[in-house]
C-alpha cells in the first residue's frame, strides 16, 4: 500500500523492508533504540519517507560495513552538539537531559521545560542533519573547533 503526498512519497513498513532487504522487526528495533523517529498515519501505521529510507541506509552501512553496533550509533548521535545547532542559550542547557548525557541523540529524550519540548523531532534540524552519514562527523568536528576556539581565547 503506497500513498503519495505532494511533499514526498510515503511507504509502508513492509515496502521499506522489501526495498532495503531487511526485516520488519529490524525497522521496529531501530525505532525502539532511538535510531529512527517514525511517522504514524491516522490509523497508527508506520509510514516512511525518502528521508527515512536514506537514514536507514546510513544505519545499515554503519552496522554492516563499518561494524558499528546500534549502541555505538546511539553514542555517536549523542555527540552531535544539538544545543549549538538549535541555538540553545547557555543558561537553559543544564535543564536539557541531552546536554549532559552521552547515551543517545537528543530526539530520544523526553523534553520537559526546555525550548525543545514543543518541537517535532522529525522536523528538527538536528535530527535531519544526523540522517546524513558524512554530516555527523562534520557536526562533531564543528563543535570541537568552536570549543577549541573558546578555550584558546580565554
Amino acid at each position: 500500500m503506497r500513498t503519495e503526498t505532494i511533499e514526498s512519497p510515503v511507504y509502508s513498513i513492509g515496502e521499506v523492508a522489501k526495498l532495503l532487504n531487511v526485516s520488519v522487526q529490524i525497522l521496529r528495533l531501530y525505532e525502539e533504540r532511538g535510531l529512527l523517529v517514525v511517522q504514524k498515519s491516522s490509523g497508527h501505521q508506520r509510514i516512511y519517507t525518502e528521508d527515512d529510507i536514506a537514514r536507514i541506509r546510513c544505519i545499515r552501512m554503519a552496522i554492516n560495513e563499518q561494524k558499528i553496533s546500534m549502541e555505538g550509533i546511539r553514542r555517536i548521535h549523542s555527540l552531535i552538539p544539538c544545543w549549538e545547532i538549535v541555538n540553545c542559550p547557555p543558561e537553559k542547557r543544564n535543564d536539557c537531559p541531552a546536554y549532559g548525557s552521552h547515551i543517545a541523540g537528543c530526539w530520544t529524550y523526553e523534553q520537559k521545560n526546555t525550548d525543545c519540548a514543543s518541537r517535532d523531532c522529525r522536523a528538527c534540524k538536528v535530527y535531519q542533519l544526523s540522517s546524513d552519514c558524512g554530516n555527523i562527523k562534520k557536526l562533531i568536528q564543528r563543535s570541537l573547533s568552536i570549543s577549541e576556539y573558546k578555550d584558546s581565547s580565554s
